[in-house]
């Protein structure tokens, strides 16, 4: 199988790499590096099957012949800083959707047979119901991170009808592990260490969200595309996540006992009446995975808590 990764030097991305090479498959990397690291695909360099292109999806460029042949995109390429499109909502418009549709028109030119996207929770909102299925409405995101996901999400599954490019849309919970360079345990171990006896908490700690490791994250990917490989369906979308959930706070006390400190002091930032981080910040977050496991067979090994855990040893190693 011949694939092309956008992204693929990103968090999420490079593991999927990591695990396309490792089975046998050729892959195309197509990455700015505006968030990732080519550190993080390093060790494949040198190796016949597979090469890496720095293009800007933004723009129209070479990267796009590289689309030519392919059997399976995965466009994992984002600015997936939610803060950030709250405050420069032209950044995600240009970095997420822009980028998105370029990218669709690139598999509508070549023909491309597969398409695997990663989506968000976000995408669901504040929702009312919880754990939240697939088939939950109304989808009102509350960030322009989410809404640009959801809107990427329908020009995804429009190109599937019209041009019969197969999609599979993943909507990932809140991931965690090596190379990650965001989210609730980047900003708490960097401020800790720069303060061991004073931790900052953006909202009032009370958030409660579920967190899925890496690894975790890639099986479902690969075992999701399996099933979109037989399926008989043109657009298929799944959640992607732990079954489980546990506030902010509780993450800051697992970082806490993590880094070996004693005694932190917590200050409580909350930037909204009922206690978000953020403007844009979904306080309450656990995604029903049910129609994954029905489909594919594949059960998160991992509970959230085992997750950060594991996440915080591959951060403190890196």
């Amino acid at each position: 199988m011949k694939s092309l990764v956008t992204g693929g030097a990103g968090f999420i991305g490079s593991h999927l790499v990591d695990r396309l090479m490792s089975i046998g498959y050729s892959v195309t990397v197509v990455d700015n590096l505006s968030s990732g690291c080519l550190e993080n695909v390093k060790g494949w360099i040198g190796d016949s099957r597979f090469k890496f292109v720095r293009g800007d999806l933004k723009k129209r460029g070479k990267w796009i012949g590289e689309f030519k042949g392919v059997d399976v995109v995965f466009h994992y390429a984002a600015n997936p800083e939610v803060r950030v499109s709250v405050t420069d909502p032209r950044i995600h418009f240009e970095e997420n959707l822009q980028a998105t549709f370029n990218v669709l028109e690139a598999c509508r030119n070549f023909k491309i047979p597969y398409f695997v996207f990663a989506s968000t929770s976000t995408v669901y909102g504040d929702a009312e119901r919880i754990p939240t299925p697939e088939d939950y409405t109304p989808l009102k995101p509350v960030s322009v991170y989410g809404a640009v996901k959801l809107s990427c999400e329908t020009f995804i599954q429009t190109y599937s009808r019209l041009y019969g490019l197969k999609s599979l849309i993943l909507r990932y919970a809140n991931v965690v592990g090596a190379r990650s360079k965001h989210g609730v345990l980047v900003d708490f171990v960097e401020k800790l260490r720069s303060n061991p006896k004073r931790l900052e908490i953006l909202g009032d700690g009370l958030q409660r969200k579920s967190y899925l490791h890496v690894e975790e994250a890639v099986d479902a990917t690969l075992k999701a595309l399996d099933y979109t490989f037989n399926s008989d369906g043109f657009e298929e979308v799944f959640n992607v996540g732990s079954e489980d959930w546990i506030t902010v706070r509780e993450v800051a006390d697992i970082v806490v006992e993590a880094m070996g400190l004693k005694n932190v002091e917590y200050v409580y930032k909350p930037a909204t009446s009922d206690g978000r981080g953020w403007l844009g910040d979904v306080k309450l977050m656990l995604l029903d995975v049910n129609k994954l496991k029905r489909a594919t067979g594949w059960r998160p090994r991992l509970n959230s808590r085992e997750a950060m855990k594991l996440a915080i040893k591959d951060y403190r190693k890196e």
